[in-house]
């Protein structure tokens, strides 16, 4: 592997980001949407193995009181390899002024989120959009 981490969208291909989008199952994703989200994300880490991108995250914040990091994405060959733990604590050291930092875990990642030092919010809710997201973001 030969690694490199970025801190900008500089010849960023967002058809390869759709492609990790959809291979962790989160669905297909449309380039230009999501070029214009990255675009509207305060800090960005993509993270390229030679040429090929293979894990991205970002954040989002109102500039001073709430930050949420959101996107903290690895594909799957690359998942277990300490990627995603060092896009987290880069993209959380750069919202250290916030007040509030959070973050929402996809299904069954919470442990990853608990060993990084990241605590369950005692309260937190979503308003579902979807079947999927109920499903897999609230409790019965």
């Amino acid at each position: 592997m030969n690694l490199t981490y970025q801190d900008n969208l500089k010849d960023v291909s967002w058809l390869q980001i759709c492609q990790i989008f959809e291979s962790v199952g989160w669905g297909e994703r449309n380039p230009e949407e999501i070029e214009k989200a990255f675009k509207e994300s305060s800090y960005v880490r993509i993270v390229r193995d030679n040429s090929k991108i293979v894990a991205f995250g970002r954040t989002v914040d109102d500039g001073r009181y709430y930050a949420l990091i959101v996107d903290l994405v690895i594909d799957t060959e690359y998942q277990g390899k300490g990627i995603g733990k060092k896009i987290l604590s880069e993209l959380r050291n750069e919202l250290e002024s916030y007040y509030f930092t959070t973050l929402t875990t996809a299904t069954g990642k919470d442990e990853f989120y608990l060993k990084q030092g990241w605590q369950r919010q005692s309260s937190s809710f979503i308003f579902p959009r979807t079947d999927k997201q109920k499903k897999e973001h609230t409790k019965s």
